[in-house]
């Protein structure tokens, strides 16, 4: 079968390259991958991991052959999956309860976009507890976390501000279900019980100065990869504020992957969320979207098709 291996390439860190095919264990499905979607943190892992590595988180495609033991979805679904790796080939091992059956109504577009950055924007958001009525701040709202966020907190009935860099990129972002749109963190005003915050530096540092008391502040990046510089002093109108680190990996039970996806799928068949693909090409025209990805010249996700 073909993937897409890392080369360690500057011109083309990825290559198309036949592999050997995928063994899944006695927990594990075979799916026929046939679309995915890239997440900016998997472009550092490209030159991380060394030549020869398949990267890949987040997949939608058909299930070849269904898990020995039982777990997940039968022969013949189509599914969204997540997988630790090896995702961007033709054919991937994915643990039964990782994976999510999808309506007919679903496409694979959408649904490649929902493991890494909807379970982010999902789980992120239940660190707020119940939402209708509350005030929400996300940074970095036109990607691909920050996208499903705007929906899923909107449909909570929660007042949502939507942080951009540029006007460019407010382009969508009212009719996903943000309130208001205002470029650059430190223009915000009032005070949110929930901040969802991926910029770190000094972004981290508003962010701190704009939570409700007793509210959260939710990090989970750090895109500026700059340092923070924090004081008691700065919660003085924040007391008892939190700052809660996440990590989607570990952010709930193992067990817990499939029915998040299922949630997550379900709110796009019912028209409750709207993934923003801003871009969608073959597999071979990777390099060419993973830089304007990288430059923030693509809003929501890049999907790829596979095969092509």
């Amino acid at each position: 079968m073909r993937a897409l291996v890392t080369t360690l390439d500057p011109g083309a860190p990825m290559a198309i390259q036949d592999v050997p095919e995928p063994q899944p264990a006695r927990n594990e499905a075979l799916v026929a991958v046939k679309k995915f979607s890239l997440n900016r943190g998997e472009l550092a892992g490209i030159t991380r991991n060394g030549v020869g590595w398949i990267p890949g988180q987040d997949v939608a495609g058909v299930v070849l052959k269904a898990a020995a033991d039982g777990s997940g979805p039968p022969e013949g679904s189509r599914v969204v999956a997540l997988t630790d790796q090896y995702g961007w080939a033709e054919r991937v091992a994915v643990a039964g309860h990782r994976m999510a059956a999808l309506p007919d109504n679903v496409t694979d577009a959408a649904a490649s976009t929902l493991p890494v950055a909807g379970l982010t924007a999902l789980r992120c958001l239940r660190l707020g507890g119940m939402l209708a009525g509350k005030r929400v701040l996300i940074t970095g709202a036109a990607g691909g976390v920050g996208t499903l966020a705007i929906c899923i907190a909107a449909q909570a009935g929660a007042h949502v501000t939507a942080v951009v860099g540029n006007a460019a990129r407010a382009a969508g972002l009212r009719e996903l279900g943000a309130h208001d749109v205002v470029e650059g963190i430190e223009t915000a005003t009032g005070r949110y019980w929930l901040i969802l915050e991926s910029g770190g530096g000094s972004s981290l540092s508003t962010a701190v100065k704009l939570v409700e008391p007793r509210g959260t502040v939710a990090l989970y990046g750090n895109s500026a990869a700059a340092e923070t510089t924090l004081s008691f002093a700065d919660f003085r109108g924040s007391q008892n504020a939190r700052i809660q680190s996440f990590f989607y990996f570990t952010s709930e039970a193992e067990e817990r992957f499939g029915p998040d996806l299922a949630e997550l799928v379900g709110m796009i068949a019912s028209g409750h969320l709207r993934p923003a693909v801003g871009v969608e090409r073959s597999w071979s025209d990777f390099t060419e979207v993973a830089i304007a990805l990288r430059e923030r010249r693509i809003p929501g996700k890049a999907v790829f098709r596979v095969g092509e």
